[in-house]
C-alpha cells in the first residue's frame, strides 16, 4: 500500500509541481523602425533569455538577447523604447518580475561591446520590472546594438493552471532624437 502512494504522490509531483524552463522573452518586429537607415530584427528564441519556474518559488534568469537594432546606415539619433506588452496577463502569476536591460554595440572587428550611457559617461543600471514595464534608451546612429536582459529575478506566485506562457512580450520602438 505505501508503494502505491508514494508511487502516486511521485507521478503527480513530476506531472504537475516540475519546473518549467521558458524562454523568459521574445518579440516580434516587422524589421522596420521607421526612420531610413535603421533596421530592427528580433532575437531567435534559442537566444532569450530563460528562467526555471517554479510555483511558489523564486528564480533568477538565464541571460539572452531580445532585439538586434543595425543602424549603420545611419546618422540619427535615436530613442529606443522597450516594452513588455502582456505585464497586466504576468500579474496574476507572478508577484515580481525584475529585469536588468544592457545595450550593447558592435566594434570594428565585430565584438560586442557594453555601451556606455549618453555622451560617454559610465552607463547605468536600467531595469524593467511589471510595474514600470518600459525603459527608454537613447543611442546615437551609425552602430549596430543588441539589446539584453544581463540578469534579473522573479518570484512565481502559482503556476499557470491553462498552460498558458507565463513569458514576457517585448516591444521595442524607436524615434530620433
Amino acid at each position: 500500500m505505501g508503494k502505491i502512494i508514494r508511487f502516486t504522490l511521485v507521478i503527480f509531483t513530476v506531472l504537475f509541481l516540475a519546473p518549467w524552463l521558458t524562454s523568459l522573452a521574445y518579440g516580434n518586429v516587422n524589421g522596420d523602425s521607421g526612420l531610413d537607415g535603421i533596421h530592427v530584427e528580433a532575437a531567435d528564441v534559442s537566444a532569450a533569455p530563460t528562467a526555471t519556474i517554479f510555483s511558489q518559488a523564486g528564480g533568477g534568469v538565464t541571460p539572452g538577447d531580445l532585439f538586434y537594432i543595425d543602424a549603420t546606415d545611419s546618422s540619427h539619433d535615436m530613442l529606443v523604447s522597450l516594452y513588455i506588452t502582456n505585464a497586466y496577463e504576468l500579474i496574476p502569476y507572478l508577484r515580481y518580475l525584475i529585469l536588468k536591460v544592457v545595450v550593447y554595440y558592435e566594434d570594428k572587428d565585430g565584438q560586442w561591446i557594453k555601451t556606455p550611457s549618453w555622451h560617454g559617461n559610465p552607463a547605468v543600471d536600467t531595469y524593467i520590472t511589471l510595474r514600470n514595464s518600459h525603459v527608454n534608451l537613447a543611442l546615437p546612429g551609425l552602430t549596430r546594438y543588441k539589446i539584453t536582459i544581463e540578469s534579473g529575478s522573479f518570484y512565481c506566485i502559482k503556476a499557470s493552471e491553462s498552460g498558458n506562457d507565463v513569458s514576457p512580450q517585448f516591444y521595442l520602438t524607436i524615434e530620433p532624437v
